[in-house]
């Protein structure tokens, strides 16, 4: 059985206070492990190629029943929450050039995934949603008002994968000559969180919106703040225009492990999105993170750790290994070594088959660090990285390991992730769908019940719950106490004038 590696993560309950977190936990060092489903609003997601096969329905993602019958399927599993990546711009790395990117359909064409958002929620209540959003391309303003939408919209089921764009491409879409440079990035998202904490938790009192109809008053606006930032990189003198959602600020996720990427999440993340093709390579980027948050005040077993998989499920082992072999067939190597190349800065079509690929091989000054890392770094699985080997790994799954097997072996294998990465649960990617996610539900999520680490279905009377409390537990529906965000709660937060310099916050 899945066995965490401390004691079990304290929360803050409904109170405020510090309490023990039960929601996870088992005893006896076991707890649940957290799945989401992972998916993009494109043909060809980590598995490109797929869209060959007669089963899949990737093809249909443009049309909105494609998602409302995923929500639906997801909701009846249990599923912790959808996951859906997003990028901006086309992969362009291999060959120098977007020709195979747009012809094997890698991550392209690309929908943006919040609009289907409103839709899934109205047909399900205790699904979550998380979604990818940029710091790079819009100013914070205009996302901290789609979010908080969302956030009412769903009754708190929305949290936010945080990315701070890298691709030439993108940046060009946008009128900008190249990508900012890469730890630059991440001072700039610190300073972005900053300022949507300010609007999400510090502009509008608990009490601002008090209906009176006697005296033509719906709200008083003497209990709203307006924000007055004046920062390196952001100005904005304004209130939020929405009032409190039901968790204020989403649920927070962030992907990427390099060294600035691990202080941006041990500060701001509660959620992490990591990849990786070993468990022993990945588990010490995850204590790292673990070790940061501590230094910074938060309990570090608060930081929830989700890693990539892509487990193709049969009823039996051998009847997994025949859907895996059928599967093969329809992957288009291309479009695998397209993403690897555009994630890592590698052209690998300039790199002979057996040769070993290492860092110094990048020819792009902006890319993904840790995939580089992860594609770089040999293990006992994978003791020597060459295009050749990319080429198995990169067509499916693309990101993370490929278990292959019946839902005891894949359980087995998700439970020595946790017990070995440190990790609380896994992102689930798909070759087919919704084949794959069907497998999931009917195959894997009955078998972790049974072995007592996956948390059974809520009754039709128990109340629907906000990501955060499907986190940390029931009541914990804001910001943890320990969380930098809560330092610009509205009760403890005073700006004083446009020019107060960043991270100063006083209380009153």
């Amino acid at each position: 059985m899945a066995e965490t590696q401390s004691a079990p993560a304290e929360t803050n309950g409904a109170d405020g206070t510090n309490g023990v977190n039960r929601e996870h936990d088992l005893g006896f060092g076991r707890k649940h492990i957290l799945i989401n489903a992972f998916d993009m609003s494109t043909v060809g997601h980590l598995s490109p190629g797929h869209w060959k096969n007669p089963k899949d329905k990737s093809a249909t993602k443009r049309k909105l029943e494609y998602w409302i019958e995923l929500a639906r399927l997801l909701e009846r599993g249990g599923v912790n929450a959808l996951f859906l990546a997003d990028t901006y711009g086309g992969y362009d790395t291999y060959e120098g050039k977007l020709d195979d990117c747009i012809r094997r359909a890698a991550q392209w064409p690309i929908t943006d995934p919040t609009i289907p958002i409103s839709a899934m929620a109205a047909i399900t209540k205790n699904l979550t949603f998380a979604i990818t959003a940029s710091t790079s391309f819009e100013p914070p303003y205009l996302l901290a008002k789609r979010f908080s939408t969302l956030d009412h919209l769903t009754d708190g089921r929305v949290g936010w994968n945080i990315v701070t764009s890298w691709k030439k491409a993108a940046f060009k879409a946008i009128d900008l000559d190249s990508p900012i440079e890469h730890d630059e990035r991440y001072r700039q998202a610190d300073e972005y969180l900053r300022v949507l904490y300010k609007l999400w938790e510090g502009s509008w009192s608990d009490f601002a919106l008090n209906p009176d109809p006697a005296n033509d008053s719906y709200i008083n606006p003497s209990l709203i703040r307006t924000i007055n930032h004046k920062g390196k990189y952001f100005s904005l003198a304004a209130p939020h225009i929405v009032d409190p959602s039901p968790q204020r600020t989403p649920f927070l996720f962030q992907a990427g492990t390099s060294t600035a990427g691990s202080v941006f999440a041990a500060t701001h993340a509660e959620g992490i999105f990591v990849s990786g093709h070993s468990a022993s390579v990945l588990r010490p980027k995850v204590d790292n993170i673990r070790r940061l948050a501590g230094e910074q005040g938060r309990d570090p077993r608060s930081i929830k750790v989700f890693a990539t998989a892509t487990p193709i499920l049969g009823r039996t082992d051998e009847e997994a290994r025949e859907k895996h072999q059928e599967l093969l067939q329809y992957a288009s190597v291309i479009g695998g070594l397209v993403l690897f190349s555009g994630w890592t800065g590698i052209d690998i079509s300039k790199i002979s088959l057996d040769q070993e690929i290492t860092e110094a091989d990048y020819t792009e000054a902006h890319k993904v660090r840790s995939v580089l890392a992860a594609f770089t770094t040999i293990s006992k699985e994978i003791p020597k990285w060459t295009p050749r080997v990319v080429a198995q790994h990169a067509s499916i799954g693309g990101l993370g390991p490929v278990p292959v097997g019946s839902p005891q072996t894949v359980a087995d294998e998700l439970e020595r992730w946790v017990r070995e990465g440190d990790v609380d649960g896994f992102n689930i990617g798909y070759v087919t769908t919704p084949g794959s996610f069907e497998d999931v539900v009917d195959l894997l999520i009955p078998e972790l019940r049974r072995r007592g680490v996956y948390p059974e279905l809520p009754g039709e009377e128990d109340e629907a719950t906000t990501v955060r409390e499907k986190v940390y537990g029931k009541g914990q529906r804001g910001l943890r106490d320990d969380h930098a965000g809560s330092r610009y709660k509205y009760d403890v937060y005073q700006e004083e004038g446009p020019n107060v310099l960043e991270g100063e916050v006083k209380a009153k």
